[in-house]
């Protein structure tokens, strides 16, 4: 953090970065504790992150007992930290009515806690009391999603609830519907509050949270961006190559494409503009680097565990496919942000504005623990959980020899409360998630969609991707990556795999088109988070970044109508070949929405430019050997017309 302020006074760029999480992240909103009430809220946090460890390795619990109880401290703790509305934070002020529905949500879960052997016994038989429990926890819940979610969620979740009730269950008595609705959402495992997201979730997320929130304690963020500053940022339009490669290390363990943005921004978007860039393209580069961050593995914004869950493969599995086209999506804004800065002959930084990279290297142990997280989890010889676990005490070990950022037994205390509280949105989330998942099941709804999108799409593959795409962006708007994924994984994916498209290549394009919707207006968070740092118009940013994120809109077309960039059922030399394509593909893409290759393209040199950039990226043969002919005479026309200036020009 010291590196981040100090550059950014170097800038000579004043912002309130808080005020720009208040506004586009609402996780940023919570209540002001002061004194003695912070150390208690904490102390209940970092208690709370204890005991999903104890859960995750040593509870012998009922399952139904350990998601309620899971979800019932997360509504405790969420309206503990999150107030009614923005700027409602009195220091050291939670009124009564607050209190109340903590006390009415968390208890309506604890109560199925405390009882759970009994709701299991009897069945579907239960009582009007039981009705009005679960009615009052899943109506504390949608509240506490309100206040640190948002809206979005609880439309598409309302929606579907409606539906449910009016026209999606079968019983003509409407109290009789309302007690199926409920008794299925609240205390079903399968479908609904308690069902796969939550349980993923509490298994899976939540350690992974914590060891996030260990990781910054050890300042590898600033360590990311030094690294990246020292490789990168000498280069020309270095401050945007700093925001690609520090973005996409930072994703790996970030799960919040804006807490990302205002995270790096911080520091890339003021050196950007410094450098020349216009501040549009600042915090557009910016924006899709971060956003980005959600498709780069090992974490994948939390989805990944969920993706390895519904499809019923190993979550290591899920990674290495993940590879290539996260790769690609990177080297996508890698290229832009280049060829931008050479059409306006920016600089990078000078050597006394870049960190000294011999003195870095010997930082590098401050990697330690994400390399032996990725060889755990790689090696199928441990659970998930447990190399997190150990990748949680490598970091503390770390830390220890960490002069800058050194661990104390404050830090840890301050890394289990902050991993407390950041499960709260996921977990909400989640839960949402899981009621939107069990009410398409429930009705069926979800046949009603997949035979209506089918239909519409005839025999044609590529239609139900672009109408399935449009589904992923309007319904992902302002809406967690990890809940988004849920729902776009209930809603959107079956819709491809009954159209042929493989199981993984489905979970993946939905997924992706998912988290651009972080990018696309009139919903773009991330932009619009971007935009407020480098003091840029919003909506232009916007667009900026949907075109630099070209990749995201690309490569999932490719790996659903062709899964070998996924890695399935191809072998060691077509994948070679399919990377090094790829790369000049995305190149050649890029170079066309740039504009710019060894100087301005006229219009037709971009068409050749971009066409051949799709064929490339397009695994096959024949599409390869057109794709790299169109390219390579755009590289001889641009060879031809700078030798013909040069001529001139003597």
């Amino acid at each position: 953090m010291l590196f981040k302020k100090k550059m950014a006074a170097e800038s000579q760029e004043p912002m309130d970065l808080d005020a720009v999480m208040k506004k586009f992240d609402r996780e940023s909103n919570t209540r002001i504790w002061e004194g003695v009430p912070k150390i208690v809220v904490n102390s209940v946090l970092a208690l709370f992150s204890l005991f999903c460890v104890y859960v995750t390795f040593f509870a012998t619990w009922p399952q139904e007992q350990i998601l309620s109880s899971f979800i019932g401290s997360i509504v405790l703790i969420g309206y503990l930290l999150y107030p009614i509305k923005k700027g409602a934070q009195k220091v050291n002020s939670m009124p009564w009515y607050d209190v109340a529905l903590m006390a009415l949500g968390s208890s309506s879960f604890f109560y199925y806690t405390f009882d759970a052997m009994t709701v299991i016994k009897q069945g579907r038989n239960f009582e009007t009391y039981q009705i009005i429990i679960g009615a009052i926890g899943i109506l504390c819940l949608f509240e506490l999603c309100r206040r640190c979610v948002g809206l979005p969620i609880l439309c598409v979740a309302g929606a579907f609830i409606v539906y449910a009730i009016i026209w999606g269950l079968p019983n003509p008595d409407f109290m009789r519907r309302i007690e199926t609705l409920v008794s299925q959402l609240f205390y079903s495992t399968t479908s609904g509050i308690l069902s796969t997201p939550i349980n993923t979730c509490a298994k899976f997320i939540a350690i992974f949270i914590i060891f996030g929130a260990f990781l910054e304690r050890t300042g590898i963020a600033d360590f990311f961006i030094k690294i990246s500053n020292s490789v990168v940022g000498g280069f020309s339009g270095g401050p945007a190559k700093v925001a690609v490669v520090a973005s996409a290390m930072e994703g790996m363990v970030s799960g919040s494409s804006v807490a990302n943005t205002v995270g790096s921004g911080s520091v890339t978007i003021p050196l950007m503009k410094k450098t020349g860039y216009k501040p549009e393209f600042a915090a557009a580069a910016e924006a899709s680097a971060s956003t980005g961050g959600q498709i780069m593995p090992p974490i994948m914004g939390a989805a990944a565990f969920l993706m390895a869950e519904n499809i019923g493969v190993p979550y290591s599995n899920i990674v290495v496919r993940a590879i290539l086209p996260a790769a690609l999506y990177f080297l996508g804004v890698f290229i832009a942000v280049h060829l931008e800065a050479k059409k306006e002959g920016l600089r990078g930084l000078t050597k006394e504005e870049l960190p000294k990279f011999l003195p870095l290297l010997k930082k590098s142990y401050l990697l330690l623990p994400l390399i032996i997280l990725i060889a755990l989890v790689g090696s199928g010889s441990r659970s998930i959980a447990y190399a997190a676990a150990i990748a949680i005490i490598a970091t503390i070990v770390v830390g220890l020899f960490n002069k800058e950022n050194r661990i104390t037994p404050m830090r840890i205390f301050e890394a289990l409360a902050a991993g407390g509280q950041g499960m709260i949105t996921v977990a909400v989330a989640c839960g949402v998630a899981g009621i939107i998942a069990g009410t398409i099941t429930m009705t069926g709804l979800a046949n009603i969609i997949i035979n209506g999108i089918v239909a519409i799409a005839g025999n044609q593959v590529i239609i139900a991707l672009f109408l399935t795409m449009l589904c992923c962006i309007v319904l992902g708007m302002g809406v967690p990556t990890t809940a988004n994924y849920c729902i776009m994984a209930a809603t959107c994916a079956p819709i491809l795999i009954k159209m042929g498209v493989p199981a993984l290549a489905a979970h993946f394009f939905v997924f992706y088109f998912g988290i651009v919707a972080d990018l696309t207006p009139p919903v773009a968070l991330a932009a619009y988070a971007g935009a407020a740092i480098a003091q840029a118009n919003p909506m232009k940013t916007a667009f900026t970044a949907t075109k630099l994120a070209i990749g995201a809109f690309i490569v999932p077309y490719v790996f659903a109508l062709n899964p070998a960039m996924l890695f399935i059922d191809t072998n060691a030399l077509e994948v070679i070949i399919i990377c090094i394509t790829s790369v000049i593909g995305i190149f050649s893409v890029s170079a066309a929405l740039e504009g710019y290759l060894l100087h301005s393209m006229r219009w037709y040199e971009r068409i050749l430019s971009a066409v051949g950039g799709l064929l490339l990226i397009y695994p096959g043969i024949v599409t390869d050997i057109i794709g790299l002919s169109l390219a390579g005479i755009v590289v001889l026309i641009e060879l031809a017309t700078r030798k013909k200036a040069k001529a001139l020009a003597n």
